[in-house]
């Protein structure tokens, strides 16, 4: 839950429970598609996909958050932006990219096997 405090910005614990959200989240999501490549290269596609619809549920999870976080600040400074929170947002942006690759790299195995 994002909570705003009396000043109208959010909260210290609350922004910490979104920085965790992004992190676990995308982070989460970052490994299973890694795990569902190895799969793949192993020529194993059920279970990389399978980890690969896995991965776009934390995924969404962590958009969910990132969502929240934007519709609070409406553009107004709400939200402190701190180096921890760059660092989450960099985890998702990046998780998003390897997914991306991940997707494309599955197929390549595919068409090879």
């Amino acid at each position: 839950m994002i909570d705003i405090d009396s000043n109208g910005t959010l909260s210290t614990d609350s922004l910490e429970e979104v920085v965790m959200g992004l992190i676990i989240n995308s982070g989460r999501a970052r490994s299973l598609a890694y795990k569902a490549l190895t799969y793949a290269k192993e020529g194993k596609f059920v279970e990389a996909m399978e980890l690969m619809e896995d991965s776009k549920e934390a995924l969404t999870e962590a958009h969910k958050v990132q969502t929240k976080m934007i519709e609070t600040d409406m553009g107004e400074g709400k939200i402190k932006v701190s180096l921890i929170l760059v660092h989450a947002q960099d985890h998702l942006m990046n998780t998003i990219l390897a997914r991306e690759l991940i997707t494309e790299l599955i197929e390549v195995h595919k068409k090879i096997n």
